[in-house]
């Protein structure tokens, strides 16, 4: 294996064309999607979907364990702890503004793409590999997934168009998967809109010599996704599924969200006596997580019920600059990955404790609708 942040190849088709593969390549750290790769990704994609021999693009991890574990925390920490003398509001935050600009642009790219978009959800899905996943075309599950939206526990909030899509689910179920972070199996990606397809990961060689295999008949984008869907039918075994932890559990989910306030609904999920490891990993995961992080998930869910995706990211570009500058991320990043003591001493008690002020003040917008770095989102294409 090289050491370049991302592995590009191109495989040929029976019919003359060729088949774009993008591998993350950075298997020691879980395919953490860095700012390089980010930048790698983008500018590739671009000259693929101008690229008319290119039929379809295949975007997948390197390594057996995780396509994408989410995005590069790291670097985002020592460029908190690096750039500014202080913590706190008026510090610097280049390196933040850059790598989430860049990194919402990426996943808005994927969602418009104009081609057949598959993803191979391999292994761990979380956070920032999620947002490059929930916006393709094809975005494949296997019995080794495990997709999970964790930012509550590093004081961030579910970004990456999460805003929008998590709004997409059942009323009250993105809610609590934000609040909890909770970890979904292949057949809860399927059941709630996150997944198209299952195919086990021992067909993936097999899936791939398909495709190659597939006419794309006049290059027309209904040819091309119809050659994609057949090759997809063939390989497809939802049977072999894993049992769904969510749809079974819909009631009582949704009973606990409801349509209240943030601070009431922690107090509901954390009172929760039901049985079962899954519902108590996720209540243990919200009683350690940050109370601003909490409200902020909240408060973004309830902005962008009817917004557009392209309102959502410059949305969240605001915010996760602000969560940098004067948020719980760096203390959520120094206790899980940094010092490692998992003792994270966040800025407020609880969910019910965080004053209104501090909300408002992470959700002010950073620029004007002119200003905002990713303006030009949604010019042109359309999007759900």
């Amino acid at each position: 294996m090289t050491d370049l942040a991302v592995i590009f190849d191109e495989l040929p088709t029976r019919d003359g064309g060729r088949i774009g593969v993008a591998t993350l390549n950075a298997p020691k750290s879980l395919n953490a999607l860095s700012l390089e790769m980010a930048r790698q990704l983008d500018a590739k994609l671009d000259a693929w979907a101008v690229d008319r021999s290119v039929v379809a693009v295949w975007l997948e991890g390197a390594g057996d364990k995780a396509f994408c574990a989410g995005g590069d925390i790291v670097a985002l920490y020592r460029s908190m702890t690096e750039e500014g003398e202080n913590r706190g509001a008026g510090r610097d935050s280049v390196f933040a503004e850059t790598y989430f600009t860049t990194e919402y642009r990426l996943d808005y790219r994927i969602h418009s793409y104009p081609k057949p978009l598959l993803v191979w959800g391999d292994g761990i899905v979380m956070g920032g590999g999620l947002g490059l996943m929930s916006g393709a075309s094809q975005r494949l599950v296997t019995e080794t997934t495990r997709i999970a939206m964790p930012e509550i526990s590093i004081g961030l909030y579910p970004d990456i168009g999460a805003s929008w899509f998590l709004n997409r689910m059942p009323p009250g179920v993105g809610a609590y998967l934000g609040l909890t972070g909770a970890q979904l199996n292949a057949r809860d990606a399927l059941d709630l809109g996150m997944a198209d397809r299952f195919v086990p990961r021992e067909r993936r060689d097999a899936l791939l010599d398909a495709l190659t295999a597939a006419d794309y008949g006049n290059r027309s984008p209904a040819a091309l996704r119809a050659a994609v869907q057949a090759v997809l039918d063939a390989h497809e075994s939802r049977e072999a599924a894993p049992a769904g932890q969510v749809w079974p559990l819909l009631d009582h989910i949704q009973r606990l969200v409801g349509r209240v306030d943030a601070a009431s609904a922690v107090q509901r999920i954390l009172a929760d006596d039901c049985d079962g490891e899954w519902l108590a990993a996720n209540r243990a995961r919200l009683a350690a997580g940050s109370p601003l992080s909490a409200q902020l998930v909240w408060r973004m869910l309830e902005r962008h019920r009817h917004t557009s995706l392209a309102e959502a990211f410059r949305d969240e570009l605001s915010l996760s600059v602000q969560c940098c500058r004067q948020g719980d991320i760096a203390e959520g990043v120094r206790a899980l990955l940094i010092d490692k003591d998992k003792s994270p001493r966040w800025r407020h008690a609880d969910a019910a404790s965080v004053p209104e002020e501090d909300v408002q003040a992470m959700m002010t917008p950073l620029w004007s609708d002119e200003e905002n770095p990713l303006r030009d989102l949604g010019s042109g294409h359309r999007v759900g």
